[in-house]
């Protein structure tokens, strides 16, 4: 220990504290590398996801077609799922034009509901005879069987995380040969498999899990090849169906002691992560390769089409929940994925992350690290950062021409990241030092200037100007509801309205804050405040609703204060209620005001519009309505409700509007989505004229449980209809609503 003192205090009489600091700094980078948290990799993926998007895959060949249970086809044939039937003749036609092996991106896990044997124990009129005579025909799930046996089909089979039932053992099971190390530690492993109805299953070429896995952030980035399943390895979906045509029974794995490195068959090698995944070079949706399932059923499809092609059946139907987002596309669906991956194996367009490239990453970590600290005290500020920018330039573009040239992912952000924080340390060492020089300095000045200008001049002088910036916001108006009646209450204690004030917007003001908004004016009882200024808030949409919710609370908790002290001094109670308006849009923000004063503000056309939007709170029956760009960025985490189209006076473009109802628990309860799918229903019901059908689900919207929260919507929607039914829209209405007031 005593040797150790001597050592570190002469290393910071020689190199100083800042460097010995820097030098545990890039010691715990390297740690940290190798611990690889969910956030540093998330921070990696996101840079490959740019790569993606610069330079995604160019489709030269179209050797996969999908079959899409598409709206078309559920209007046509009804809703899914289809007779058995159905789909076997869905499968006959795409033999007979020449398929070369057909997958399917859904299960049938239970007997068809329409099989001959229940519908004669479901119709109570018919005779004994034709009761027996359909108890004798083949069932649905049988004919569909036979189908499969003429042809080469593949069967998807879903993991799920509880087990569900136990494993039938007689079923086939695709054959597995490993090279290396075991490879179960590695994979995704599902306690559960959902399988298909043991007949079904039993007739098919192949079957394979089409379960994805998408990252922490929701983007499918990597999609697994194998999977552990109810404790089998079993292939995913499309890398059976390669399986299939190429004849052979097993897929062979090849792992070592830091993961699996590939997973191939007869003719196909495909580099995978170490919890095998295949990530996935996406490209751009491509229409072209969509054939509606309806068009296929009837015979209007061309063979061209299928001929000779992998084929996969699966849906683009909204209602179905596949919907994927990807590096190069906000919505796309999940059984397209499953074709660029298939696509992706058959051209040889394959990414992947070598195992030599975290080598790679720490080499450059350490050099670029050494040279800070060593050179970084001795150079200017402008030298350190052109330096500093050719460094990032050097790894940046490194990191571009694996990707460009060999497809190969390369993590640039570590090395950066790493080297930026030992240089930021070597800065703040420095600032501390100036700081002390500029405290001695204001007291100097201090003696003859005002200590505020004092502190501007000595920081930003160049900020204490009139002028501002352009920058997408999120901006909130609150106000009272009410509040003149409460007031009058007050008229002979206007220090009692003053302290009540106080009492609700400090809370209020409070939230504002701690959600990292910032509060630009009070207007009496009402309240102005944006996000993403003058502080960059990735999130602030997010922030904004967050802090909408959190007002509401505090305003819950000061009512009931306020409830019981009236209750005790015998007075009257008139509850707070406000209501909240939210858009998110761009925004001019800076200094505004005269030569003489100024305050930190902000204009614009998003601005008005959520003042407007605060104002409509009391006739759409909801305390917080927000507009289409903060639904958008919020509907992942809040029950988000479409309310109306409307035309906001004094604008010339509609908005769609939202309320926004509650957090992800809301969002998820059952009585919310009835309530959300009804008010879908009669708004489309709406928009489309169908008065009586928007009538209809707005009764059906009153039977339901925690309809009182929607009883002003559906009363304002009454009331329209009943406008429309006297004097309908014009030809051109395009359902929106214009607002007569502000």
């Amino acid at each position: 220990m005593k040797r150790l003192r001597i050592w570190r205090r002469w290393f910071a009489r020689k190199f100083g504290y800042a460097r010995l600091v820097c030098l545990v700094l890039l010691i715990g980078f390297a740690a940290l590398r190798i611990y690889d948290p969910a956030w540093l990799e998330e921070l990696r993926v996101r840079t490959f996801d740019h790569y993606q998007a610069f330079d995604h895959r160019e489709k030269k060949l179209r050797p996969v077609t999908i079959v899409d249970i598409d709206e078309k086809s559920l209007k046509a044939l009804g809703q899914w799922p289809w007779s058995r039937t159905k789909v076997a003749d869905l499968i006959a036609n795409l033999t007979r034009m020449g398929a070369a092996a057909i997958g399917f991106d859904v299960v049938f896990s239970e007997p068809d509901r329409l099989n001959p044997d229940v519908a004669a124990d479901t119709f109570r009129s018919l005779d004994e005879a034709t009761r027996e005579k359909l108890k004798a025909l083949p069932s649905n799930d049988q004919v569909f069987a036979q189908a499969i046996k003429q042809s080469r089909v593949v069967l998807g089979e879903s993991g799920v995380p509880l087990l569900n039932a136990e494993l039938d053992k007689k079923l086939p099971q695709t054959g597995l040969a490993t090279l290396g190390e075991d490879p179960h530690p590695f994979l995704f492993n599902f306690p559960g498999l959902l399988r298909n109805v043991p007949v079904i299953e039993a007739a098919a070429s192949g079957r394979g899990l089409f379960t994805i896995v998408p990252e922490r952030d929701g983007i499918v980035r990597r999609v697994p090849v194998v999977m552990q399943a109810q404790g089998i390895i079993m292939p995913s979906l499309t890398f059976e169906m390669l399986r299939v045509i190429t004849g052979t029974d097993t897929i062979f794995i090849k792992a070592d002691k830091g993961g699996i490195q590939s997973v191939g068959v007869k003719g196909f090698q495909i580099p995978t992560d170490k919890n095998g995944q295949l990530w996935v070079h996406f490209a751009h949706q491509d229409p072209s390769i969509y054939v509606s399932a309806v068009d296929v059923i009837e015979g209007r499809a061309s063979a061209d089409m299928f001929s000779r092609k992998l084929v996969l059946i699966g849906t683009s139907a909204v209602g179905m929940n596949d919907i994927k987002t990807t590096p190069v596309e906000r919505a796309m669906p999940g059984v397209e994925v499953h074709a660029q991956v298939l696509e992706s194996a058959l051209t040889g367009a394959m990414i992947a992350q070598p195992n030599y490239g975290i080598a790679l990453e720490f080499f450059a970590a350490i050099i670029m690290g050494i040279l800070v600290i060593v050179f970084a005290p001795r150079f200017g500020p402008v030298t350190l950062v052109g330096v500093g920018a050719l460094f990032a330039s050097v790894l940046l573009g490194f990191s571009w021409y694996y990707y460009w040239r060999y497809r190969l992912l390369i993590d640039p952000t570590y090395p950066m990241m790493s080297t930026t924080a030992i240089y930021l340390t070597l800065i703040f060492a420095s600032f501390v030092r100036e700081q002390q020089q500029r405290k001695q300095i204001r007291g100097h000045f201090a003696q003859y200037l005002s200590p505020v200008l004092v502190e501007q001049m000595a920081q930003s002088p160049e900020k204490v100007v009139l002028g501002g910036e352009e920058r997408e916001m999120t901006i909130m108006f609150s106000d009272v509801r009410g509040f003149t009646t409460i007031s009058e209450t007050y008229k002979h204690d206007p220090q009692g309205l003053t302290a009540l004030m106080n009492r609700f917007l400090t809370p209020l003001t409070n939230v504002i804050i701690e959600r990292k908004g910032y509060v630009d004016k009070y207007m009496g009882d009402a309240i102005m405040a944006f996000w993403n200024a003058p502080i960059d808030d990735k999130q602030h949409e997010i922030n904004a609703c967050e802090a909408a919710i959190d007002m509401l609370e505090k305003i819950d908790e000061v009512n009931k204060e306020r409830e019981e002290e009236a209750a005790e001094g015998g007075r009257v109670y008139i509850p707070l209620n406000i209501g909240i308006g939210l858009n998110t849009g761009v925004g001019v923000v800076g200094n505004m005001g005269s030569d003489l004063k100024f305050n930190y503000s902000v204009l614009g056309d998003s601005v008005n519009l959520a003042s407007r939007l605060e104002g409509q709170t009391k006739e759409y029956g909801f305390p917080i309505i927000v507009g289409s760009k903060t639904a958008l960025a919020a509907r992942e985490k809040f029950a988000i409700l479409e309310l109306d189209f409307i035309m906001v006076k004094g604008k010339t473009e509609p908005e769609v509007i939202y309320a926004v109802a509650g957090r992800e628990d809301v969002m998820h309860s059952a009585a919310f989505q009835r309530l959300r799918n009804i008010t879908i229903e009669m708004l489309a019901c709406y928009r489309s004229r169908d008065w009586q059908g928007a009538l209809d689900a707005i009764e059906r919207g009153r039977r339901s449980e925690d309809a009182d929260a929607l009883e002003k919507l559906f009363k304002l929607y009454e009331s329209r209809i009943n406008a429309f039914k006297e004097n309908p829209p014009p030809d051109d209405w395009t359902g929106a609503f214009a607002l007569l007031t502000k």
